[in-house]
């Protein structure tokens, strides 16, 4: 599932090969995307930048054209040199832009629009996103985001990218692990103190993940994500995605749970992060 480190390391590798290159040729299976591109040519355009906004993929086109994409629970920007073979099938791809050495291609990627770039400020699924853990993060500003909202339960706070952008499903269960908090406890009974230590452990775990060294692969949904520090691929995750396996601590059997109206699981140590 792609969460920050996947975005931000798909930008990063994007912008290297397009930016300040000509489109030469734009296809997509997306109508709304289509329609624009049929009153508006995308070829033709240049490729000013592409960078992440927490789970969000921003591609600025000359012209004052942003297509903003989102990779959901398993879409994946891939990049190819031209005649390359593709890594996934023709029926999958949904957004083609190409240019005279490169050519990216979206696949199943649902969620795409184009947006005018003076109006990225005021767009909803983008201006209303929390300081990103892997931009110019401001953690008083995160914090005063925790405690204006709802009460709820820290599972459910730290998915909120109006809280905090980037985090996703999988540094949510490590984090909680690493910090012996039960996913349920109450986040108004979380500290300062330990709340700005969560937030952190956050940047500091997404932050190893985009490093130079972690590699240049676009991986958006699987691949080099790690929170043990072990080497060994098999050892990477403390809890996540291990329910019913023993704790790497303990020795407890990890419990796990689906939770909200997408379901998405949660995984946590009994002993370890007892509720409070």
């Amino acid at each position: 599932m792609p969460e920050g480190d996947s975005i931000y390391r798909a930008a990063r590798t994007l912008h290297t090969a397009l930016a300040g290159q000509v489109v030469t040729r734009f296809e997509t299976g997306l109508a709304q995307l289509a329609t624009l591109d049929r009153d508006e040519p995308i070829a033709g355009r240049t490729v000013d930048q592409v960078a992440a906004a927490g789970k969000h993929l921003l591609m600025t086109l000359s012209g004052g054209l942003v297509l903003r994409t989102h990779m959901r629970m398993n879409g994946s920007w891939h990049i190819y040199r031209p005649g390359e073979r593709w890594q996934m099938p023709p029926r999958a791809m949904r957004i083609l832009v190409a240019t005279a050495e490169w050519v990216a291609v979206a696949f199943n990627v649902y969620v795409a629009e184009f947006v005018r770039a003076d109006q990225m400020h005021r767009h909803r699924p983008v201006a209303t996103l929390g300081p990103d853990l892997l931009g110019d993060f401001d953690p008083a500003q995160a914090l005063q985001r925790v405690r204006q909202g709802p009460a709820r339960a820290l599972h459910d706070v730290l998915l909120d990218q109006r809280v905090m952008a980037g985090m996703g499903n999988v540094y949510k269960s490590e984090i909680l692990f690493l910090s012996r908090l039960h996913p349920d406890t109450a986040a108004s009974r979380v500290s300062d103190e330990e709340w700005l230590a969560l937030m952190e452990l956050a940047r500091r775990l997404l932050r190893a993940n985009v490093a130079e060294s972690s590699g240049q692969a676009i991986e958006t949904y699987r691949g080099l994500r790690r929170t043990t520090g072990r080497m060994n691929a098999e050892e990477r995750l403390w809890v996540y995605s291990r329910g019913g396996q023993p704790c790497r601590k303990c020795g407890s059997a990890i419990a796990s749970r689906k939770d909200g109206d997408d379901a998405r699981v949660t995984y946590w140590c009994p002993a370890c992060q007892a509720l409070r």
